[in-house]
């Protein structure tokens, strides 16, 4: 996916600033940045929920511009921060809609549905909660259930806009190991957004990070977050190091 000079404004308050970069295929790349930097907004221009007021994105050699919204819900999939569904709505039913792209008006539901919906549980370990209602489910549970309805698109690549948030700890963990686990066995690209920035380095081969609608950097994750650059992104203090156990760097903020 190649991002060309993109820019964009919310009415006439500039947000993305000629923005370029390339988001390599089969990779999971972190987009981090402090609030308002323009990480959400990034990931809506990409997916084409937003239109730029200048530039291009182009996906394997395709501006997205030239591609219907169906023809884009058959190459990338996202699930945003904040979903709704009705209550009584079954997370079978919910993956199914996954579907839809796939859909004419006359059509009704399939073998390939099955199959592809079937897929989708057993991938996100929710098959014994097929029939369950959304509203029962953790917030873990709920998270792999709308990862697992974008699955269904059969997508290349998956956008996760803080797919993290509101979680605990583990269930945490539980959505990155996922995330890494559809990288790994799968070869989806993975674009999503975090907050949490040794969560970053863990679970990324990349990381773009923005500042005032600006890229920092991009490139690997664990060359990318230094001290100075912490200091420059984020105006904090803090050390790097690392743990022995699986050779990765992680931040420890200094209290100021």
């Amino acid at each position: 996916m190649d991002i060309k000079k993109i820019q964009f404004s919310y009415g006439d308050k500039p947000l993305i600033h000629e923005l370029s970069t390339t988001i390599e295929k089969g990779k999971i790349t972190t987009i981090i940045g402090p609030n308002g930097s323009g990480k959400s907004t990034l990931l809506n221009l990409i997916i084409k929920q937003l239109k730029p007021k200048e530039g291009q994105i182009a996906v394997d050699g395709k501006s997205i511009t030239a591609c219907s919204y169906k023809d884009i819900a058959k190459m990338m999939a996202i699930v945003h921060q904040h979903n709704t569904a009705p209550e009584d709505l079954t997370v079978e039913r919910l993956i199914a809609y996954g579907r839809t792209p796939y859909q004419s008006f006359w059509s009704s539901k399939d073998e390939e549905e099955e199959k592809v919906v079937a897929w989708a549980l057993k991938v996100t370990k929710l098959e014994g909660l097929a029939g369950k209602p959304i509203s029962q489910l953790s917030g873990g549970e709920r998270q792999r259930a709308w990862i697992a309805m974008a699955l269904a698109q059969k997508t290349d690549i998956l956008l996760l806009d803080e797919p993290t948030t509101y979680l605990d700890i583990f269930y945490q963990l539980e959505v990155l190991n996922l995330v890494r686990e559809l990288n790994k066995t799968y070869g989806m690209t993975i674009v999503m957004v975090l907050h949490d920035i040794n969560q970053a380095i863990q679970f990324s081969h990349n990381v773009i990070i923005m500042k005032h609608g600006k890229i920092v950097y991009t490139g690997n994750a664990i060359e990318g977050v230094t001290t100075e650059r912490l200091q420059e992104v984020y105006g904090i203090q803090a050390t790097i190091r690392w743990c022995d156990k699986n050779c990765c760097p992680y931040m420890v903020p200094i209290a100021i």
